[in-house]
Order: C-alpha cells, then sequence, then structure tokens
C-alpha cells in the first residue's frame, strides 16, 4: 500500500501522465487507462512517488480534453470510472498516489449546463452561470468588449438569439461565472467525487482564471495591466478557501496544486497561504534560459516567495504545453522569452540532450517536490515537423498556423521496438493519433533500459539518490563560493551539488564521493554543462 506520509507533496517525485499518448491498451492508437495500468511497474521502478494525470473526463476533445462534458465519468476512449478506480488502487499498491486535473475556468459546450443555456433565454438562470451578454453596436453585431482568446481570435463567440459567451480559450470551452454560488457548489462536490474514490490530489488548471471583473472592461493588450479584468482577482482566494476547506475533511488529507501563471512573486504566493493551495508550479524556473546568473535568480525568488507563506517550492522543467527542454536547450535562445513555440529552430539536439542530464540532476537536489513530465526521462525532444494535416492542437488552427501549437510535446511514448508504434499500442493497432519520429528507435524505453549511460539510467539513479537521501526534498539549502558561471549550493550536513554552465571545465570542490553526474568525470574535473551530486564528508 502507499505510505502514508502526510505531507508528501512537499518533496515528492511526481510524474505527469498526459494520458492520451502514455500507453494504448486496446489498440485504438490512442493511450488510455489500460495501458497506463500496464506500466506501474516502470513508474515504480523509474522512483515516482505520485501521478498527475492531465484530464481523464468525458469529452468531445476540442482542447486535448480540457474542455469537459461531466467531471463524474470517464471518457470512453480512456476506459470507464470502474477502471479509474482500478487504476487508483493499482497505484496505491505500487506506493504511487494520484492526482487529478479538475479544470474550474471552462467546461465543454456538450455540457449539460451549457446546452441548457442556449435552449434559455437572455437573462435566464440557466445563462447566469456563463458569462452571456449582449453585443455592441447598432444590432449587436460586435463582441460584448475587445478581449481576446488565448488560442487566438476573439473571445467571443455568438449564438443564434444574438447574445454573446464568454470563452478565453476555444469557443467550445465556455467560462463559468463563478460569482453563480451553484458554480461554486458544483465542484466543491466533484472534488469529494474523486477524492472518496481514492485520488490524494488535485491539480488546478488555470488556477487564476476563474473569476473576472463583471463590469467586463476592455485594456490595452500590449501590457498586462494591474488589476487585470480576468487574471488574479480577489475573489480567486475565497474559491480556494472553498476548496481548502474540502481537502482537509479528509482523515489524510487532500493536496490542492494550482497552475498559476503570475510573474509577480508575491502575487503567487498569495495562493499558497495556509488555508488555500498547498503548492503551484513554478514557471518561471521551467522558462529560464540555460545561465547561472538566471537560474540562480529564479532560484532565490523562487525560495524567498514560498518561504513567505510556508510552502513548498515545486520545480518543473517541461509539461503538456510547452517545448520539450531537451530541444528548448538546444537552441541559441534557451529561455521562453522568444516565444514558448517556435518553428523550425535551430537545435543542437546533442547539447539540448547534455543541458537536460545536468538540469535533472539541479531540479532534483533543490528543495521541494520536483515533477517530471512524461518522456522526459527518455530524453525525447521536441516533434517539430508534424504534418498540417495530422495537426491536432486549436491554438494552431485558431492562428492559421503561425503558432505550431503543443502537438510536438505530446507525440505518443516510444516503450520498444524499431518502427512506429514502437510498443506504444499492441501490434496490429491503429496508427497513434499524432505520428512518431523515423529516429526514436534509440530512445525508446526498452533501448535505454539496460544502456548505463542513457537518460533514462540517470533518473532511475537520480531518484532512487534523492529518496535515500535525508537532506533532499523539502528542507533548506545554502549557496557556496564558486567559480563564475558555476552554480553550488549544499543541502544538509554532507551533500553538494555542482553546476557548471560556464564554456570551460572546473576542478570540483574537495569531496568524499560522487554520488552521482550527468556526465563522466576525469581527474577532479566538472565538464561544461555537467551536474554533480556529492558527499562532502
Amino acid at each position: 500500500m502507499t505510505p502514508r506520509t502526510k505531507d508528501w507533496w512537499r518533496h515528492a517525485a511526481i510524474y505527469q501522465v498526459y494520458p492520451r499518448s502514455f500507453a494504448d491498451g486496446n489498440g485504438d492508437g490512442i493511450g488510455d487507462l489500460a495501458g497506463v495500468r500496464s506500466r506501474l511497474g516502470y513508474l515504480q521502478h523509474l522512483g515516482i512517488e505520485a501521478i498527475w494525470f492531465s484530464p481523464w473526463y468525458l469529452t468531445p476533445m476540442a482542447d486535448a480534453g480540457y474542455d469537459v462534458t461531466d467531471f463524474r465519468q470517464i471518457d470512453p476512449r480512456f476506459g470507464t470510472l470502474a477502471e479509474a478506480e482500478k487504476l487508483i488502487a493499482e497505484a496505491h499498491e505500487h506506493g504511487i498516489r494520484v492526482i487529478v486535473d479538475v479544470v474550474p475556468n471552462h467546461v465543454s459546450n456538450e455540457h449539460a449546463w451549457f446546452t441548457a443555456a442556449l435552449d434559455a433565454a437572455p437573462g435566464s438562470p440557466e445563462r447566469d452561470l456563463f458569462w452571456f451578454r449582449d453585443g455592441r453596436g447598432t444590432g449587436g453585431e460586435l463582441p460584448p468588449n475587445e478581449w481576446q482568446s488565448i488560442f487566438g481570435g476573439s473571445a467571443w463567440t455568438r449564438v443564434p438569439d444574438g447574445q454573446w459567451y464568454l470563452h478565453l480559450f476555444a469557443p467550445e470551452q465556455p467560462d463559468l461565472n463563478w460569482r453563480n454560488p451553484l458554480v461554486r457548489a458544483e465542484y466543491e462536490d466533484i472534488l469529494r467525487f474523486w477524492f472518496d474514490r481514492g485520488v490524494d490530489g488535485i491539480r488546478v488548471d488555470s488556477a487564476a482564471m476563474c473569476s473576472k471583473d463583471p463590469g467586463l472592461p476592455d485594456y490595452d493588450h500590449t501590457v498586462f495591466p494591474s488589476p487585470h479584468p480576468y487574471v488574479d482577482l480577489q475573489e480567486n482566494h475565497d474559491i480556494y478557501r472553498g476548496w481548502r476547506a474540502v481537502a482537509d475533511s479528509y482523515v489524510e488529507p487532500r493536496a490542492l496544486i494550482g497552475e498559476v501563471w503570475l510573474a509577480d512573486p508575491d502575487r503567487f504566493a498569495r495562493y499558497l497561504r495556509a488555508d488555500e493551495l498547498h503548492s503551484a508550479f513554478n514557471f518561471d524556473f521551467l522558462g529560464c534560459s540555460w545561465d547561472a546568473t538566471a537560474l540562480r535568480k529564479v532560484i532565490d525568488q523562487t525560495l524567498a516567495a514560498h518561504a513567505g507563506v510556508g510552502a513548498p517550492s515545486t520545480w518543473v522543467l517541461s509539461n503538456h504545453d510547452v517545448t520539450r527542454h531537451v530541444t528548448r536547450y538546444g537552441r541559441p535562445d534557451t529561455s521562453t522569452a522568444a516565444g514558448i513555440r517556435q518553428y523550425n529552430p535551430v537545435v543542437d539536439e546533442d547539447l539540448g540532450r547534455r543541458r537536460a542530464r545536468a538540469a535533472a540532476l539541479l531540479t532534483m537536489a533543490l528543495p521541494g517536490a520536483v515533477y517530471i513530465y512524461q518522456g522526459e526521462e527518455l530524453g525525447l525532444p521536441e516533434v517539430e515537423d508534424i504534418p498540417a494535416d495530422r495537426r491536432d492542437d486549436p491554438i494552431y488552427h485558431r492562428t492559421n498556423g503561425e503558432d505550431p501549437g503543443r502537438d510536438g510535446c505530446r507525440v505518443p511514448l516510444p516503450w520498444s521496438g524499431t518502427t512506429e508504434p514502437y510498443g506504444f499500442s499492441p501490434e496490429g493497432a491503429a496508427s497513434p493519433w499524432l505520428p512518431q519520429p523515423a529516429a526514436w528507435a534509440r530512445v525508446t524505453a526498452a533501448a535505454q533500459d539496460t544502456d548505463p549511460r542513457s537518460m533514462l539510467t540517470l533518473y532511475r539513479q537520480a531518484l532512487a539518490r534523492r529518496a535515500a537521501e535525508p537532506a533532499l526534498g523539502d528542507g533548506p539549502m545554502r549557496w557556496l563560493d564558486s567559480a563564475p558561471d558555476v552554480l553550488t549550493f549544499t543541502r544538509g550536513e554532507n551533500f553538494t551539488c555542482v553546476v557548471n554552465l560556464s564554456g570551460t571545465p572546473v576542478r570540483l570542490p574537495e569531496h568524499a564521493q560522487v554520488l552521482i553526474s550527468s556526465r563522466p568525470l576525469s581527474r577532479g574535473v566538472l565538464p561544461t554543462d555537467t551536474s554533480v551530486w556529492l558527499r562532502t564528508a
């Protein structure tokens, strides 16, 4: 059974499963719960302590499952509710906790509430669950304001009776009105539904966007206004205080983990106060360039912001929305400042993989919890040459291809074999829902399994060492003096991590033992783009 550590979320190694692309059990080319269940042993061997599942609910799949029709049903593409309950139980038997995604900002346009709202009259209680408004212009032919969708185009769609509804994402994702108490009651009941089935935590999608200024004011889209009409409103905190009360009502309190995209660290930390969310994703670190000064600044700011509210830090390098970091670290611009997604930039994949190996040891040595996106442990690069007719992401289609979208980090995983589907699906199955590169035979889990130099071996060894080191996980750290462009810090009394981001090799500090290094060492010298863990006494 799962070890019962009350504050596991403060230190755990958590693995993100994007169900559609993890493993296909029934041969339809789409990942499913049966596929995940078949790979629980792999995740246990990897050293994972919890799995975060991207949405597995009933959905038309207009936005990869983030358009939910019913939070209490599993989409048939993935399986059944009974299978989900069995997966939760089996994960616990493997010592792995389960986190599920909940999407509070919006639902699917096929959700029962929204179809009822379309059938109801303007001003009705059904429409008050969403943001329906009359349009501007002489005949209401213009949207209520100039807000733009995050996915491109207007954030408003007109319905046959002339009103418009708000969708900050795709038109198939109408935004909910969180000022309506029925919305709050429904979501708190959804939390109980999954907690009662053994789920250990909830990841909250777009957590800072639920509330809107009821006046729906326009703003200058070239700058980020303060206050913003729909990002980080005060009402959000009341929502999550209600959720925290639900989570804390269980004998073993459940964890709430937010997706909070905010540049201001103090505003970010407000979501992590003792009666709100337990932790949140660290996007500043995820988007930081491979630069010692920039990384140290982000680490210091992160630790300071979290210390002020007593929350643990989180460290993440990739997820289902951003370019895989093996590719990003191989570009001339290694940050996400130039845009999360780019078309066919210059990439040195070998360089990117070296840096990704070093970054893995850095993140696992930092205080707090570490998140691993599926395939990261295989060193998968971004797939940037997906044919236009195979692309699925609405961002690509709503921008007319100007933005390549997020499909490149969502390509189904390669497990074994030398040709597609690389063990993702059983023999004779349908083609994977997104095409896999022809060169992926060398990066399958099977190909890396017994290779002592592989990325998979590095992750297994590092996660095992991390779990065994009392100083790692949650707790303090201390910087040490080091050469320019070298990060050196200690955890506890005798653990030191050194990361060389300079252009030349550097001498290692005095040490008693090398615990693990991201590249081979020679004569006490640390190569460039390399990390090492040392026992110092």
